[in-house]
């Protein structure tokens, strides 16, 4: 008994968290057409003179045989020249105003998903690692990609469709019911069915068009993060695999794709079937009372003519539908995205630092990467004074990184504090954190463009002997000025044209140009080989300089320059002390220092 209960539960939480999107995409709209308000007016206003001179075509040429060609015959051609004269002027006019409408509607439209892409970006930045951690790549690239172009679908015709076509309608059915009464009750009769189909056609393409979004989201998020870890891939021969993966995704969007053919195979012949049915009946009905004397033939030619266009509309208007579902669904999406909240952000009243010194103090801060996991660092408490350089080892998975990642407050802690001289990180701006302390990661991410631009994202404001000085001392220039167009080299995407090492020494060298007060170098020097590595040994030491430096590594000869060194152990530290005082109480490091001992007598 208790299982309906769960379904009908999950299903109004279901339908709360699809309002609630709803709503939020909605306000999301409402910001992007805010700021063109009165231009949308104006719009609107062009499409409704555009339609107006439209749809008086029939009209005019109605008077037109009804007074122009009776004249011709009684010698006068004035009415069949103003006719003629009348119906040309409309058409220039409504042509015109469509023009300027489509121009002016565009550029709209473009100016709207320029600020929305800024926007949209500038926040996926600014959001905290925990996102970027557990929302999968592929799917923000969806986002700027995919979802974006169905948005755009809606921004550049939503105003037509919804303004003009509505209008033409209505324009349409007005003039019918003004030439004859019964012929434009047998339009409104014929319109019943009509929207009942039309109404029918909505609801299941709705349901279908989500389906593609949602594939096509699909295909595009496992087609990103299959080039993004073509390594792994090609490493564990996952080819074949991804390759099943991706024919199935692709074939769930190829049959989603084929329901909405199928869907429109029957809508818009049956729409058609009942456009011809009503310029049958209308010429029926009229021809009867052209007969009678009661209708001229002008009237009916106009009659039939608007006839023909009273369906287009709803035609354009069920097109637009599934137009506009594909762009609900996305701006759902997008909304989504831009409701993500960083955990991490500046306070309301950051505290200004000067004359920074680099002292860490951890008063029993304590961390765990989400509520339902246990914690990855248990209540901690140290002193690091500034300038001193700590080494933190210890087993994957023992907290070190954890360690460095709270000190760079990619993180913030769950319980306790970190304070930089004294002021909790927590109280400081986000910019004022990055430009005291920084982080160079095992991963050394280089991006497109040069080694000098790479090496700038330190300091954007060194010059080029600043670049080319920094890489000097870190010995990252050796290498450098061997490459094709030396500092000007492009590294290509994600620095593939360099090995792992001499992309950790060009990081470095960044690092270097950024003068942080505080150091973390987390894994920094494990992609280097040993001759690299005893070449870097002495611009890593020119890299710690007199500054706060803390290295996470397993490589004990880069730990060995450290004064202190923190063993961590199941998310806490368990030992404290020099390189020597260490080794000499025979604990954790002590067998840590023998056996990379032991590896070196090995290889020797």
């Amino acid at each position: 008994m208790s299982a309906p209960g769960r379904t009908r539960g999950s299903s109004t939480r279901y339908q709360q968290m699809t309002k609630a999107e709803r709503r939020a995409s909605l306000r999301l709209l409402g910001t992007l057409l805010k700021p063109y308000t009165w231009q949308l007016v104006g719009l609107s206003t062009i499409v409704v003179l555009a339609q107006l001179a439209s749809v008086a075509g029939p009209a005019i040429i109605a008077w037109g045989i009804d007074n122009g060609i009776p004249a011709l015959l009684e010698g006068r051609a004035t009415p069949a020249i103003a006719a003629s004269v009348a119906h040309i002027v409309a058409a220039l006019v409504a042509g015109g105003l469509m023009y300027v409408f489509t121009r002016w509607n565009m550029t709209i439209g473009q100016n709207m998903l320029f600020g929305l892409r800024k926007r949209l970006f500038l926040h996926s930045q600014r959001l905290d690692m925990k996102f970027h951690e557990t929302y999968a790549s592929g799917r923000t690239v969806a986002r700027q990609t995919s979802d974006m172009d169905a948005l755009a679908q809606l921004l550049n015709s939503g105003l037509d469709i919804m303004v003009g076509s509505v209008l033409q309608m209505v324009f349409t059915l007005t003039l019918i019911v003004t030439m004859d009464v019964p012929s434009g009750v047998v339009m409104a009769g014929l319109l019943v069915p009509a929207t009942m189909l039309t109404v029918w056609f909505q609801k299941r393409s709705s349901v279908i068009y989500r389906q593609i979004q949602t594939n096509s989201a699909r295909l595009i998020s496992h087609f990103v993060e299959t080039v993004s870890g073509i390594r792994a891939v090609k490493s564990y021969r996952r080819q074949q695999a991804n390759g099943e993966q991706y024919e199935q995704l692709a074939e769930d969007h190829r049959q989603s794709a084929l329901r909405s053919i199928h869907l429109f195979g029957i809508y818009q012949p049956t729409l058609r079937w009942l456009s011809s049915i009503t310029v049958a009946a209308v010429l029926m009905v009229g021809g009867f009372r052209v007969l009678g004397e009661e209708l001229q033939v002008g009237v009916l030619i106009a009659l039939v003519l608007y006839a023909r266009r009273f369906f287009q509309p709803i035609d354009e208007i069920a097109n637009f539908y599934n137009t506009f579902q594909s762009a609900v669904a996305a701006l759902e999406k997008i909304s989504g995205l831009m409701a993500e909240k960083s955990s991490v952000t500046d306070p309301e009243d950051p505290v200004e630092l000067e004359n920074v010194q680099g002292e860490i103090v951890f008063d029993r801060a304590a961390f765990r990467y989400d509520e339902d996991l246990p914690l990855a660092l248990r209540p901690t408490s140290m002193h690091v004074a500034a300038g001193q350089t700590v080494a933190i080892v210890g087993s994957t998975g023992a907290g070190k990184s954890t360690i460095a990642k709270l000190m760079a407050r990619f993180y913030d802690v769950t319980d306790g504090s970190i304070t930089l001289d004294g002021v909790d990180l927590q109280d400081m701006s986000l910019d004022t954190l990055t430009n005291n302390i920084v982080m160079v990661t095992q991963e050394s991410y280089l991006f497109s463009g040069s080694v000098a631009n790479n090496i700038a994202i330190g300091n954007p404001a060194a010059t080029r002997e600043q670049i080319e000085a920094a890489a000097a001392i870190i010995g990252a220039d050796t290498f450098i000025n061997e490459l094709p167009d030396g500092f000007d080299t492009d590294v290509r995407a994600r620095g593939g044209r360099m090995s792992a090492g001499q992309r950790q020494l060009v990081s470095f060298a960044r690092a270097f140009l950024a003068d942080p007060n505080v150091l973390i170098l987390d894994e920094a020097t494990s992609s280097l080989d040993a001759p690299t590595e005893a070449m870097v040994q002495e611009g890593l030491e020119e890299l710690l300089g007199n500054r706060t430096a803390f290295i996470i590594a397993h490589r004990l000869s880069t730990v060995m320059i450290a004064d202190r060194v923190f063993v961590v152990d199941d998310g806490q530290i368990v030992e404290d002390g020099t390189p020597d005082e260490l080794i000499a109480a025979g604990g954790q490091f002590s067998q840590l220092h023998q056996a990379w001992q032991d590896s070196l007598s090995d290889t020797q």
